[in-house]
């Protein structure tokens, strides 16, 4: 006997009760946006909020008493911050893939010129 029921039916391949589960979309509006350079950071905590303090080194060759201006402080939860060290890290590994290893170290990549 059939229905004339318009609920839909799970397809043949469906379990019952199996649900479709799609990404969710996110838009990301950049219209506004102020963007910025830095080549210093300064990470610290607290037990609720990771923080970062993004800054210009005038003189990143280590002179002493260098005096940096931050202007910029990103606070984030914990969560989020352990987001963006997986995303760093992955980005990261796809340039040194690409182009070599990255030194950290300024004094290894500084170059003395030859002396005549």
């Amino acid at each position: 006997m059939s229905t004339a029921d318009d609920t839909p039916q799970p397809e043949a391949s469906e379990a019952p009760g199996a649900e479709t589960r799609q990404a969710p979309t996110i838009s990301i509006d950049d219209s506004e946006i102020m963007a910025g350079y830095a080549n210093f950071c300064r990470v610290s905590s607290t037990p609720e909020e990771m923080i970062l303090d993004l800054g210009l080194n005038p003189n990143p060759y280590g002179a002493a008493n260098t005096k940096i201006k931050v202007n910029q402080r990103i606070i984030m939860n914990h969560y989020t911050a352990k987001r963006l060290l997986g995303a760093l890290n992955a980005a990261v590994q796809r340039h040194e893939s690409a182009f070599g290893v990255l030194e950290t170290d300024v004094r290894k990549r500084v170059k003395e010129p030859a002396q005549k």
